[in-house]
């Protein structure tokens, strides 16, 4: 705890495909938000330890330590606790929703057990629906409790052994918040079963309990089991994996950014952003990294995700593609502050929606581009109407690509020329040409291939800074940007170039503190906004990959095991590290395990191989 908060990364992730939540290592659920990811919350005491409401579980004693796993090979949550008079623990995960329709109803099961000794656990259950401006009513029956909003209603089912068996001491507050106790010996399980969109709380077994319990991680190992990954650090590549399930909307395909708002980038800083929408980037990443996973279903439900945005492109003179959406594919993301809300740990404003979703950026097309030809060569093809629509967005990027923009950072302080736009425009035009040619489709290939040679030279000209000795952030700066390690990977210029060496060099020695890697110079920061930030994850993982492709094998399995110490107890990363070692940011971020997922997969490829050769 810090603050009267417990650390972001002292929580672990349940969902079921269209929600998710954040359980405490102390056994509180700090955030969750229905019946969508981009709802307004029930539960967000992570963002207002007063006022954001919660549903904690935990012992007595004052005097308790907690431990925290998942079942393995699934989502199912495990907090135990260990007191002077038994052991404990608390089982939670949510019912998968994995049905293409959305749905108003979803479940959280928590399970109570007492596996040594003797254990009595508090319950305290005070929802705070919209985000704590919408009041509730409480009514109490022999079979739970039932929370009643102005739009919002959850249900709380006991978990008993027998239907005449007493459910111990209960009250409810003066604001309608219910707080009971439960004394559990060696062997016995009680529980409960939060669900949102009911008004009725019903008669349930622990027998019930069990059969969802069951029929959960049956889902989540059968799902697992049809990975093809087999490299090294095969346990933290799967629990990425289920991760970035994890946040996926199964109606639209849709991976949120991440399930949270509003975490902040800096304790007490102003960077606290809405993550709950789906980036174009995000999504384009997702595509290469479940496909060399063997997730092909996931890979095609994100391609159809973004062949859904190109083919509904605007048609009113701006750009053809936002950079996000909300999950559904809606455009709307306006952006309010919670005024009412203190932010976590101080960290005020706390941010709803994302103003940052009509930036120009234009990177967002050559990730596009790259994720589809990554399908069309295992065979995912695209049909006549979605080459068409591609071929409408390039012939747009040829009259469009030599113009400042925001950048893939999403800076506040103004348009640049970005150096990784340009690179990025470069892509879309390499694989659009690469797709034509392959099959023989009709194009604009000779304006395509102009603009891509155009914008080559135009990078070696500007991108390239003299004195740096190194590709730099935008063509007035000489500050360095680690989106820029992805230029060899990507094509643009080979991992033995003198240029590429140098830049490599350069970023080694400014941007990287031990294994961990800034995406700029701090000092330096193009978004306008005050503070300072962390590390970035996705750049350290990025670097992994960029320190591979140049033949530096021993140097990037050093930098990617040190990265590996730096995820919680869980596996689970945030979007940034302090200088303490502290995950800060929203978490967990769909970009960071997609990029850890790539550069494994990457990095145990080269070692292999040299192996084989030795």
């Amino acid at each position: 705890m810090k603050d009267g908060y417990p650390l972001i990364e002292d929580h672990g992730l349940i969902g079921d495909l269209q929600t998710s939540a954040l359980v405490s290592t102390d056994g509180s659920i700090d955030w969750f938000c229905a019946p969508r990811f981009d709802s307004p919350s029930v539960f967000g005491a992570l963002l207002d330890r007063e006022k954001g409401g919660f549903c904690r579980i935990r012992p007595t004693e004052e005097a308790f330590t907690t431990k925290q796993l998942y079942f393995p090979d699934t989502a199912i949550l495990v907090t135990r606790f260990l007191t002077e008079d038994g052991v404990g623990e608390v089982v939670d995960f949510m019912p998968v929703t994995s049905s293409q329709v959305p749905s108003d109803q979803h479940r959280i099961v928590r399970m109570l057990r007492c596996i040594r000794g003797h254990m009595t656990y508090e319950l305290d259950l005070a929802p705070r629906f919209d985000y704590g401006r919408d009041k509730h009513q409480t009514q109490l029956s022999e079979s739970g409790a039932v929370f009643r909003g102005e739009r919002t209603s959850m249900a709380v089912s006991i978990v008993r052994e027998t239907d005449d068996e007493p459910l111990g001491q209960g009250m409810v507050d003066e604001v309608g918040d219910v707080h009971a106790r439960v004394t559990l010996a060696a062997g016995e399980m009680r529980g409960m079963i939060l669900d949102v969109g009911s008004t009725e709380a019903r008669q349930t077994s622990v027998g019930d309990v069990w059969s969802l319990f069951n029929t959960t991680a049956r889902f989540w190992t059968n799902w697992l089991e049809r990975s093809t990954y087999t490299g090294r650090w095969r346990e933290m590549v799967n629990r990425s994996a289920i991760t970035l399930k994890l946040m996926t909307y199964a109606p639209s395909g849709g991976l949120v950014a991440a399930p949270t708002a509003a975490l902040p980038e800096q304790i007490g800083g102003e960077r606290n952003w809405d993550y709950r929408f789906t980036w174009v980037r995000d999504a384009s990443f997702s595509v290469y990294a479940l496909l060399a996973l063997g997730f092909m279903e996931e890979a095609r439900a994100f391609g159809v995700w973004l062949r859904e945005r190109v083919t509904d492109a605007r048609a009113d003179g701006g750009t053809p593609l936002q950079i996000m959406y909300r999950i559904d594919g809606s455009s709307e993301l306006s952006e309010e502050s919670l005024d009412h809300w203190e932010g976590y740990r101080g960290s005020f404003p706390v941010r709803i929606g994302n103003g940052a979703a009509d930036q120009l950026q234009l990177d967002i097309y050559g990730e596009m581009m790259d994720s589809l030809y990554a399908a069309d060569q295992r065979g995912f093809q695209m049909n006549y109407v979605g080459w068409l629509k591609v071929c409408e967005v390039l012939d747009w990027l040829v009259d469009h690509w030599d113009q400042p923009e925001e950048g893939i950072w999403e800076t506040r302080g103004g348009r640049q020329d970005f150096t990784y736009g340009r690179l990025m425009c470069w892509v879309a035009f390499d694989r659009g040409i690469r797709l034509a040619t392959k099959h023989g489709r009709p194009a604009s290939l000779d304006r395509w291939m102009a603009a891509r040679d155009a914008v080559f030279n135009q990078i070696m000209e500007k991108g390239w800074n003299v004195q740096r000795q190194a590709f730099v952030q935008h063509y007035e700066t000489d500050v360095l940007d680690a989106s820029l390690l992805r230029m060899a990977a990507l094509g643009f210029i080979s991992h033995t170039d003198p240029m590429w060496q140098s830049t490599l060099e350069a970023m080694d020695g400014e941007l990287v503190t031990d294994s961990l890697v800034y995406r700029y110079d701090p000092e330096a920061s193009p978004d306008g906004l005050r503070g300072s930030e962390g590390t970035f994850s996705l750049c350290t993982f990025t670097y992994v990959e960029a320190l591979a492709g140049a033949g530096q094998l021993d140097k990037a399995r050093v930098t990617f095991e040190k990265m590996l110490t730096y995820a919680n107890h869980l596996g689970l990363y945030s979007e940034e590290i302090a200088l303490t070692g502290e995950q800060i940011g929203n978490f967990p971020q769909a970009f960071t395990h997609l990029a850890l997922i790539n550069a494994a997969i990457t990095l145990d490829g080269k070692l292999t191989k040299r192996a084989e050769r030795r």
